[in-house]
């Protein structure tokens, strides 16, 4: 046993090596009483257990974990099953994919836990050893030690010189920064700065003045990006890091970023942040005020094993998806014919269907922007983007959506040529200040300035995808009016098309600007002022209420929005509907909701 473990010592530590290398383990003859069952457990010494897992002894579950099944079965120790799926067949040959997955299945052969589910078991696991003063449920945390050093030329370089005496020491502070060669070449054959003469040249130790080499490792390029928001801050300062600059324009009010990068380079450029605070750098315990973690983009993915065991992958466009008679789809085939491992593959090829993924060059399932720029124009690329789905959302592409956002720009193009058509629209940017409006003018300014209302709203919580649902509205108010020629009329239009025109700026800069100008709107749409909302325009001077008839809905009456009750009373007294339902029968009593309903008791 000794020996064993002595052997152990000699092998990798990180969890990676764990899980990668052959499963060795060797028998106590010692056994152990579990805690619940009162049964004899044996114990075992394995090489891939993690010490810095709880104490370092853990539960072996060779039916459910990967690494505790191989090592049963290379070992001969019995597999007992203790988590069943309805339908599916447990076996010891092969660890399926069901065997993790313990919280689609419940408890069996495990006493008082069985027909427990996942969650239910490990609350109750937790309950009985508490109660027995054996244990508690506990969250722990864990921070991996990060590793700087890389074996790359494009990193920054450590000032590090290695001497034989006195080991690595420091480059001194009068020689920094040590600055990469600018003629290094990468030829595949590794770190070409090991090669590099002119970077070692006259190296040598600090201390005591022997040759010595230069540390070739560069760092990792997150200590870059854990920091240089502050170098933009004042990046023309050749006399410090960071300077005054930062002590403005930090912490930064906004930042977003990939959930590819929603741990480490958060992680890091927090620490980063508080070792420049400690350092008397920058003045912010926090670099960010706000972030947002925008969501990763799904497409569908397609493949083909090729004769010697490797794999193709296709293009979308390439391939057509095979149905079953409910619609499911049960595979794929080739629509076009396509280079493969195996040569030229013919149409009508099958392919196999692989669901949907994050966007990849290396499985062929990525969508060009240039493309859609090209059939569609980038603006409508762009509105797609921010309507499919809230910024954070994981989005799941959609070739035949984007013909819809097409279709919108379209309509919002033909409604500023018929508008730049319209008589009286000489002066669009008067406003509707003065002007005498229409019934239907205040009713379509009240429309457009509640949607611009939630837009604003929207845009600084930046949940762009209602934004655009928005504009919709706008257009569609814009579309349903129909003016009378007048000023007043002429007027809500074009202050109406102004503001949709402002609110989707952000979204489809090249539409908005161009029929921003063609229409004679006043100055450039880009130093135009932000729209906002006239709470003149959201004061209504009519509202409807529903009409209910002991209780139940028969219409509605519309009064001014000032009438007190008993002008509210009397206009429900006098409706139609009310007449028809009383019968001339007297009403016993009249119930008003202030602007929601009004109920009558014959």
């Amino acid at each position: 046993m000794a020996a064993f473990i002595e052997e152990c010592k000699t092998g990798g530590t990180t969890e990676a090596e764990l899980a990668t290398q052959e499963k060795k383990g060797m028998a106590t003859g010692l056994t152990v009483t579990h805690p619940l069952t009162g049964k004899e457990v044996d114990v075992w010494v394995g090489n891939y257990v993690l010490m810095s897992y709880g104490d370092g002894a853990v539960m072996g579950v060779p039916a459910h974990d990967e690494r505790d099944f191989a090592f049963a079965n290379k070992y001969g120790i019995a597999i007992q099953q203790v988590v069943a799926v309805d339908g599916e067949t447990f076996s010891t040959d092969t660890w399926a994919d069901w065997y993790g997955d313990k919280q689609r299945g419940v408890c069996v052969n495990s006493d008082v836990l069985d027909g427990l589910g996942y969650k239910a078991a490990v609350d109750k696991v937790a309950e009985l050893l508490a109660g027995k003063g054996m244990g508690e449920k506990k969250t722990t945390f864990r921070l991996r030690d990060w590793g700087v050093s890389r074996q790359r030329y494009w990193g920054t370089p450590i000032p590090i010189i290695h001497c034989a005496e006195h080991g690595a020491v420091p480059v001194p502070e009068q020689d920094l920064p040590v600055v990469l060669p600018q003629d290094c070449i990468p030829d595949g054959s590794g770190n070409p700065l090991h090669k590099h003469e002119g970077f070692h040249a006259g190296v040598v130790c600090p201390v005591c003045g022997a040759p010595a080499r230069r540390e070739t490792d560069t760092m990792d390029t997150f200590v870059d990006s854990s920091w240089y928001f502050m170098r933009y801050c004042d990046p023309t300062n050749d006399e410090q890091m960071v300077a005054g600059g930062a002590d403005y324009w930090m912490p930064m009010d906004q930042y977003i970023g990939g959930i590819e990068h929603a741990i480490l380079h958060l992680l890091y450029a927090r620490f980063w942040t508080k070792v420049m605070r400690d350092l008397g750098l920058v003045k912010v315990d926090e670099p960010f005020t706000h972030l947002l973690t925008q969501g990763m983009v799904l497409n569908h993915i397609y493949s083909r094993r090729t004769a010697k065991g490797g794999k193709d992958y296709f293009w979308p466009h390439d391939v057509e998806h095979v149905l079953d008679d409910t619609g499911k789809v049960v595979g794929a085939k080739l629509k076009n014919p396509a280079t493969s491992g195996d040569g030229m593959l013919p149409v009508g090829t099958p392919i196999d269907y692989e669901g949907v993924g994050t966007m990849s060059k290396s499985k062929n399932n990525g969508v060009d922007p240039q493309d859609l720029i090209e059939k569609y124009g980038a603006d409508t690329a762009r509105l797609y983007t921010m309507f499919t789905a809230p910024p954070e959302a994981t989005l799941e592409w959609n070739d035949a959506a984007v013909e819809g956002s097409y279709r919108f720009l379209r309509r919002v193009w033909a409604f500023g040529v018929k508008l730049s058509a319209t008589a009286g629209l000489g002066a669009l940017a008067a406003g509707v200040a003065g002007q005498a409006l229409s019934k239907p003018a205040k009713a379509l300014r009240l429309e457009i300035h509640t949607v611009l209302k939630q837009v604003d709203y929207d845009y600084q919580r930046m949940q762009y995808n209602t934004v655009v649902s928005g504009a919709m509205k706008m257009l569609n108010a814009l579309e349903d009016f129909k003016p009378d020629g007048s000023a007043g009329d002429n007027a809500a239009l074009a202050e109406g098309f102004g503001i949709l025109l402002r609110s989707i700026y952000p979204a489809t800069p090249h539409i908005a600007h161009t029929l921003w100008s063609d229409l004679g709107y006043a100055g450039e749409l880009l130093d135009a002022p932000w729209p906002e909302a006239d709470p003149a325009a959201l004061q209504r001077d009519e509202i409807e209420l529903m009409l209910q008839i002991n209780g139940k809905l028969r219409g509605s009456v519309t009064v001014p929005a000032a009438a007190d009750k008993a002008a509210i009373e009397a206009a429900a007294l006098a409706s139609e509907a009310f007449i028809k339902q009383a019968a001339g029968a007297a009403p016993k009593k009249v119930v008003v909701v202030p602007g929601r309903l009004v109920n009558v008791v014959i």
